[in-house]
């Protein structure tokens, strides 16, 4: 069980529970574990409570703090809609949250390194990219490495208000293609709480909050975000929120079973078979635990690029 539940990167026993199967028969199919059939049986049946039971004294909790960096873009803003943090509910794929994440230590004098974060709102597919910079034509690129790669093209792209996106080279993209281009009210995080808390569960508790400059930094950056793509949306259970309700100062939450975003992609409807079938076969390629050794191989080598 600590096997499995550090594989899958110290997920809470729900999404454990949920992500067990996929996760096991990977492990089994590359000969990652060896254990007798009764084990894995009980493995498979085990529900969320026990092994949130199991594991209860192996669990440790990790807070860090970081500083931000967005500064407002003042153009284009009349002409580009606010949305409101609870208008995804009929998104279907390819409706996407962006975000950046800066890696500049304890201060943000100087060029560094921003990690690009789309997230995807039906599925929770989710694609960080390392960028030079917070210069337009490096998100704008970044915007488009993602485009390329994701299962679906984009419908609608919903940011902050920095001027790394509020300019005229994304609008005019988004107005060419026919993308839905919106942004989030200023000082407001719960409007982009899908990629927020990506940028947390992906890039702040891979990566840090160290500062990282250069095109070497950059270069391996790209390297652990292209294993980590593969690893989180093929083998990592998120849950989605179905429901909010407020009486009077209570809020009642209700969410959906844990999923992968490949799970989610497979069972959505708007997706084209013959995509379905090429996540599949590239699904059946990927061993997690060979994924993780690789990722901690370069991430070994990155924090020798780290700066205070």
């Amino acid at each position: 069980m600590k096997t499995i539940w550090a594989t899958m990167d110290f997920a809470c026993g729900k999404r454990l529970a949920e992500g067990m199967e996929d996760m096991l028969d990977a492990l089994i199919r590359f000969g990652e574990i060896r254990c007798s059939d009764d084990i894995i049986s009980k493995l498979r049946r085990m529900s969320a409570s026990s092994i949130d039971r199991l594991l209860k004294k192996d669990k440790a909790s990790l807070r860090l703090k970081g500083i931000s960096t967005t500064k407002p873009g003042t153009l284009l803003k009349r002409d580009i809609p606010i949305r409101l943090g609870q208008q995804w509910d009929d998104a279907v794929p390819g409706y996407v949250e962006v975000d950046l994440v800066a890696h500049c230590g304890s201060s943000t004098a100087g060029e560094y390194i921003n990690t690009l974060n789309v997230t995807d709102i039906c599925t929770g597919w989710t694609e960080p990219v390392a960028v030079l910079n917070k210069a337009q034509r490096h998100v704008f690129a970044g915007l488009m490495a993602v485009q390329g790669r994701q299962p679906f093209p984009y419908l609608g792209i919903d940011s902050d208000n920095g001027s790394e996106f509020i300019n005229h080279e994304l609008k005019r993209y988004c107005d060419q293609e026919g993308i839905c281009f919106t942004r989030s009210r200023p000082y407001t995080k719960n409007d982009g709480c899908h990629v927020e808390q990506k940028n947390w569960s992906l890039v702040r508790r891979h990566i840090g909050y160290g500062r990282y400059e250069g095109q070497a930094a950059l270069a391996l950056l790209n390297e652990y975000y292209e294993l980590l793509r593969w690893y989180v949306n093929f083998f990592l259970p998120s849950s989605k929120l179905i429901e909010k309700q407020r009486t009077a100062a209570k809020v009642s939450k209700r969410y959906e079973k844990p999923q992968t975003p490949y799970k989610r992609v497979l069972a959505d409807k708007h997706i084209p078979e013959r995509v379905k079938d090429d996540l599949t076969q590239t699904f059946l390629t990927l061993n997690p635990a060979q994924l993780m050794r690789d990722m901690q191989r370069v991430k070994t080598e990155l924090e020798s690029y780290g700066l205070s």
